[in-house]
């Protein structure tokens, strides 16, 4: 553990933010000391079992801060981190605000590297992903469109990395019906909040939806379509991320409800991970799943996959690569793993001592070029905390087959109207600015409080005057 005196005012996150990059292993404990203003300001780290350190960072203002703590443990530990001292998810939206402000790409760049010190490779990335943004989104209306969630909070079993809202069905069987009859209730509810608008993209996650049984998914698909004007949809996709959720019935049902995109994730090809990780499928269950969906006609299928996975090296990478390259899914995601406080994960380390890979850099890079050798390009990307190595999250994907709504829900230019227990409804006006309304993650008061859910969606897209 490094425990942190903080006496700089308020960036006590930024100071977390940056030393959790660059000691990764380490649990970081910043305390604000109360002293803000006293000369000069000042950081002590106190490391476990180690010489206490200290750091007087520039406190003009946020980003000075940052750069100054960012120079001093670079110099300190001799490491230099891929996108520098960016402690926020949307590196893609800060290269796009210079493009639009009429930088070219390389006054972006350099201004990136100033600001944040950026590498330039990952610099050159964000900017090329943003003019692919530009391009992909430009048929869609900011003001008329939007896009429409649903979560479906239930799994065959919670992974060990995961921190989303999601309950076991085995153990969770009895409350799915009542959760379905208040999504179904939510639905037709917020129809009527959203008539006279297109929804441009429809996008089903969870959890796993593809863990209802067929006729529940049957039921649900049919209310969506009863409700809500679906023709024109752009994209159509469903989350059958677990290979143990699906079968060949289900497979028909989202086809004929006309569902365009669907994934199905192996997130490594190792067995022997898959089971560390609480994934209850094989590496050879994903390819029967995948096989399967293509034999009932999907040609957009989108695979995610996770680098740093405990005990994962680059060779097990590279392998997950070859077995995906055979298959050629319309689009790969490329997650580096992030430990999340709320996690599983985050309790068997502390617990057991798993090793996780602190440098990933390598295994980004061998699943980059992968994804370039079965013709995929970068087209969204974002981060998240704690990440190992530093690093992002990126979905790369054919020409013609990137997927819309991930884009959207990362750089929040359209309204996101987002139903079921733990969704996040996003309002976008004019100026950019975006405005939040979040339904209850549990699914026992989500079911209870399902009008408060509408109420709530109400007051964010149809304010009264």
């Amino acid at each position: 553990m490094i425990r942190i005196e903080s006496a700089t005012g308020g960036y006590e996150y930024e100071v977390h933010s940056l030393a959790k990059a660059f000691f990764p292993a380490e649990e970081i404990v910043v305390e604000d000391t109360g002293r803000a203003g006293e000369e000069p300001a000042c950081l002590i780290f106190y490391p476990e079992g180690g010489e206490s350190f200290r750091l007087y960072p520039d406190t003009e203002s946020r980003d000075a801060l940052k750069r100054s703590v960012y120079r001093a443990l670079s110099e300190r530990t001799g490491r230099e981190l891929p996108w520098g001292a960016l402690t926020g998810i949307r590196p893609v939206r800060l290269a796009r605000k210079r493009l639009d402000a009429g930088m070219s790409d390389e006054e972006a760049l350099w201004d990136m590297q100033q600001s944040y010190f950026v590498s330039e490779k990952k610099g050159r990335l964000a900017i090329g992903i943003a003019h692919r943004e530009k391009e992909i989104l430009s048929g869609l209306s900011a003001r008329n469109g939007y896009s429409l969630y649903l979560d479906i909070p239930f799994c065959p079993s919670t992974c060990l990395y995961c921190s989303f809202t999601s309950n076991p069905v085995g153990r969770d069987r009895g409350r799915v019906e009542a959760y379905l009859n208040a999504l179904m209730k939510e639905l037709r509810l917020t129809a009527e909040l959203m008539r006279g608008r297109v929804a441009d993209t429809v996008y089903i996650g969870g959890g796993t939806p593809t863990t209802l049984l067929p006729e529940e998914l049957e039921k649900l698909l049919g209310c969506l379509k009863e409700q809500f004007d679906l023709p024109g949809v752009k994209e159509f996709t469903v989350e059958a991320g677990r290979p143990d959720s699906i079968t060949g019935e289900k497979l028909r049902i989202l086809k004929d409800f006309g569902v365009s995109r669907i994934s199905i994730n192996p997130q490594t090809m190792k067995d022997e991970t898959l089971r560390l990780i609480g994934r209850r499928h094989t590496a050879e269950e994903f390819l029967d799943a995948f096989r399967m969906a293509r034999e009932e006609g999907f040609d957009h299928i989108n695979t995610d996959m996770i680098i740093g996975l405990p005990g994962e090296t680059a060779e097990d990478v590279r392998e997950t690569v070859r077995e995906l390259q055979r298959l050629a899914p319309e689009s790969l995601t490329v997650h580096s793993l992030a430990v999340k406080r709320a996690s599983r994960l985050a309790e068997q380390i502390a617990l057991n001592g798993y090793s996780l890979t602190e440098d990933t850099e390598e295994m980004m890079e061998i699943a980059s070029e992968g994804a370039a050798g079965m013709g995929l390009e970068p087209y969204y990307l974002y981060r998240q905390k704690n990440m190992t190595g530093n690093l992002e999250n990126t979905g790369f994907a054919k020409p013609g087959k990137y997927g819309i709504y991930n884009i959207l829900i990362n750089e929040e230019v359209q309204d996101i109207v987002a139903l079921g227990a733990g969704a996040v409804s996003k309002s976008v006006n004019e100026k950019g600015d975006c405005k939040r309304a979040a339904n209850f993650k549990e699914v026992d008061r989500y079911i209870a409080d399902v009008d408060e859910m509408v109420e709530r969606k109400r007051r964010l897209f149809n304010p009264e005057p």
